[in-house]
């Protein structure tokens, strides 16, 4: 007698989804789908808006991470411009996308997936949340609230305010630095670098009790995609899009952002209002890539500050090739939090950091642009069409959580194929569903939640509708 098991919503992410699996006769997972179930429409609502509100339109779309947003229109604004920025704009843009990642990366493994490490995947779900992580290991929950904070201070002293700043604008940013909101950014480095190595000290030791979710977390051959400098180091802000499969070989590198259309395309699935880009040469579905933190890292050929390379070095040790495995987006995402930090520091310390000359300004001279930037969660892309009166036509997002789409779905598949067993269901083994998911960090409705438990009900039905178990969480 065939089931189905549905979780809805899934919990720990931000935004609204829920996953259904289907059981055969036996009891075996037959199959297992990640829906994303809501929608915005941000493409349709900016036509006919001038072009250059699109920055501060678009940051609308997401309350975790606006910066990346903001980031990656002014580039395509940019081009619609067709100038090139302010040396120190480009500069303070990437000390303020640098931030916006260490912050998100924050909320991520402290807020979302800790709970997961310290507690337990079958700790209760009662006690599994970052209350929870305060109550067991208090040193851990400080480091992720004062990161956190850190990042978020950071994107203020520089954009004016945390949320939504309208400082980043088509030409670079709308005024200059000044020298003692640098140097308040620059006299917390010390203590960021000694609690993100904290933790990536914690997390080594504690990782490998994980070998089951290690093993069966999106643990599969696929490629990854991300920026990479001309010498293939860790780009967040610019660079060239840089293809490699499951053994760490180059397929395609040194792209240009703007070409991105002749190496992606996206495919639409019914049960769900995320689309589902893939690489071309492969066709759809084999041509599942996957971007963010992992993906990142596995591509580049050194991070390209230190600290992080030192990390970087010990990371890939873990395999011979590219590290497969989903469940280590989390090193992947501690690494990153060095790198953003070295790498703020880095940029704050530059001669011309201070100057005043921040923005280029200029009509229209493209009715086409581009703009690409990596966001916390993977490759963000902006394009754009406007008429000769600069009003836009026509927007595509591909936002990074759309790169995963399709790794996270066969991730879905995969952890219930072998945590899911007959007609019982057991928490424990739901949140390892769960959890696969938020390793990825997705951002599915691109908006902000306030704090507390979301509620999930799991219901498990036979075809003719009799309830065979249920769990009430929430």
């Amino acid at each position: 007698m065939n089931k189905t098991i549905t979780i809805d919503p899934v919990t720990r992410i931000e935004g609204h989804s829920k996953i259904t699996i289907h059981l055969d006769d036996t009891g075996r997972v037959d199959s297992a789908r990640f829906h994303v179930t809501q929608f915005r429409g941000f493409e349709k609502l900016v036509e006919g808006r001038p072009f250059h509100e699109m920055p501060s339109l678009t940051a609308r779309i997401c309350g975790i991470c606006p910066v990346s947003h903001l980031i990656a229109s002014a580039k395509a604004c940019d081009a619609l411009m067709a100038v090139k920025i302010p040396e120190t704009a480009a500069k303070l843009r990437q000390v303020l996308n640098l931030s916006q990642i260490l912050q998100s990366h924050a909320l991520s493994f402290f807020h979302l997936s800790s709970p997961d490490l310290v507690l337990g995947m079958d700790s209760d779900p009662a006690k599994r949340n970052i209350f929870g992580v305060a109550a067991e290991m208090p040193d851990l929950a400080k480091d992720g609230i004062w990161l956190r904070q850190y990042g978020q201070e950071t994107i203020a002293l520089l954009a004016g305010k945390r949320i939504h700043p309208a400082w980043v604008v088509p030409g670079g940013v709308s005024a200059p630095l000044t020298e003692d909101r640098r140097d308040a950014i620059l006299a917390k480095i010390p203590e960021a670098t000694k609690r993100v190595r904290r933790t990536l000290d914690w997390y080594k030791e504690v990782f490998g009790q994980f070998d089951a979710e290690i093993r069966t977390f999106a643990n599969f051959p696929s490629l990854f995609m991300g920026l990479v400098t001309d010498n293939g180091e860790l780009e967040m802000y610019d660079g060239k899009l840089r293809f490699i499969d499951a053994t760490g070989r180059i397929v395609a590198d040194k792209i240009e952002p703007e070409k991105f259309g002749d190496y992606i395309e996206e495919a639409v699935e019914p049960d769900s209002y995320l689309k589902s880009p893939y690489y071309k040469a492969l066709g759809y579905p084999d041509g599942i890539y996957r971007v963010g933190p992992l993906a990142r890292l596995n591509l580049i050929d050194r991070v390209g500050t230190p600290l992080a390379d030192e990390e970087w070095s010990e990371f890939r040790m873990l395999e011979r090739g590219a590290s497969l495995s989903s469940f280590q987006y989390h090193y992947a995402r501690l690494i990153e939090m060095l790198f953003c930090v070295e790498k703020i520091e880095k940029l704050l310390n530059s001669p011309d950091i201070l100057s005043d000359h921040v923005r280029a300004k200029a009509d229209p001279n493209s009715l086409e642009g581009i703009g690409v930037s990596e966001a916390p969660r993977g490759t963000l892309m902006h394009h754009y069409k406007i008429d000769r009166q600069g009003m836009m036509v026509w927007a595509n997002l591909i936002i990074a959580t759309g790169h995963n789409n399709l790794a996270m779905n066969k991730g879905v598949y995969q952890v219930a194929r072998y945590f899911i067993h007959g007609e019982k269901i057991q928490e424990g083994m739901l949140n390892r569903v769960e959890a696969v998911i938020r390793t990825f960090d997705p951002c599915l409705s691109c908006s902000t939640h306030a704090f507390g438990q979301m509620p999930l009900r799991v219901e498990l039905r036979s075809p003719d509708g009799e309830l065979l178990d249920e769990v009430h969480q929430g």
